[in-house]
């Protein structure tokens, strides 16, 4: 018998028995970053991540009260959307958010979105 625990953490396990509303938002935010280019993914049991060609610039899963995740950028952000900023690096800043409509994930989050794409192809490197 095989424990849960065991299981292999996939993105459809992250989507099984969320509201309609919460993975109706983790797909927008997906076709968001598809629009900045080809990404992989790397999921793990607390979330799942993007990944660009050279390194995870992103990160989201549903819940109860929407979508929460995360994206790494070279500057800091203040919006009410962010729920906390940090220093990863001396040149990345980790931002992390809560968005709970599909109105939230409008332009300006999809811009901070292909910032953090950058990131994910070593924009930070350059």
């Amino acid at each position: 018998m095989t424990d849960a625990a065991d299981e292999e953490w996939t993105v459809e396990r992250h989507l099984a028995g969320q509201p309609d509303f919460a993975v109706d938002l983790y797909h927008r935010f997906i076709r968001l970053v598809e629009e900045a280019g080809p990404f992989t993914y790397a999921v793990h049991k607390t979330t799942i991540t993007l990944k660009g060609a050279r390194r995870g610039f992103a990160g989201a899963r549903p819940d109860r009260s929407g979508l929460r995740g995360y994206f790494d950028l070279q500057r800091e952000i203040h919006d009410p959307r962010i729920t906390s900023v940090a220093p990863y690096t001396k040149r990345l800043f980790v931002h992390h958010f809560r968005v709970s409509s599909a109105e939230e994930l409008d332009d300006e989050f999809a811009g901070w979105l292909r910032e953090a794409y950058e990131v994910g192809d070593g924009a930070h490197m350059r």
